[in-house]
């Protein structure tokens, strides 16, 4: 396994739809950069990101998971579905809320954005705003990327939209100066 990077990318986004048209290029661009990649550990944009990420070439960098609290019962039963298969550091909190609590101070979502040196938005519902709005509240660099504005027409309007992958890394090289 590589070793882990000094620069970590937050990547957000749906926790339903794997979203492969956004997820599968990002992951791979993140790999191809030796930067860690930190999700919320679940299914999803997180579980699309992380697979082409983990599946890329890379010479640092490691596949980070915010995993929030789950019973012991579900946990062992593999019923809550986190960490998904290809994180490769769990992190796991006491921390129950998302979705609409997404920004209540009991969220992993604060872990999420405070420890991403940049954050990179996929389209995703009410737990996405939400970190959307930490990263804004927080002052951390971030964009979203997506294919249309319909699908993020839910995070605030301030934060940039770019469309194409290569409007991605300029940003994240802008973002994060320690990138090879």
């Amino acid at each position: 396994m590589p070793s882990p990077a000094k620069i970590t990318i937050g990547v957000i986004g749906s926790g339903s739809d794997e979203l492969d048209e956004l997820a599968v290029p990002l992951g791979r661009l993140l790999a191809k950069l030796d930067v860690n990649l930190l999700t919320g550990a679940g299914r999803g944009v997180m579980t699309a990101v992380s697979r082409a990420f983990t599946q890329a070439p890379r010479r640092r960098g490691i596949c980070i998971g915010i995993v929030p609290c789950a019973s012991i019962d579900e946990r062992a039963r593999g019923k809550d579905g986190y960490p998904n298969p290809f994180v490769e550091l769990p992190i796991l909190t006491h921390l129950p809320y998302s979705g609409t609590l997404g920004q209540h101070d009991l969220s992993r979502n604060h872990i999420n954005v405070l420890s991403s040196d940049a954050i990179i938005a996929l389209p995703g519902g009410s737990g996405t705003a939400s970190e959307v709005a930490l990263a804004v509240r927080y002052g951390k660099p971030i964009v979203v990327f997506t294919t249309s504005e319909a699908l993020v027409s839910n995070f605030d309007p301030s934060v940039p939209r770019l469309l194409d992958l290569a409007d991605v890394e300029a940003f994240l090289r802008l973002r994060a100066p320690l990138l090879p």
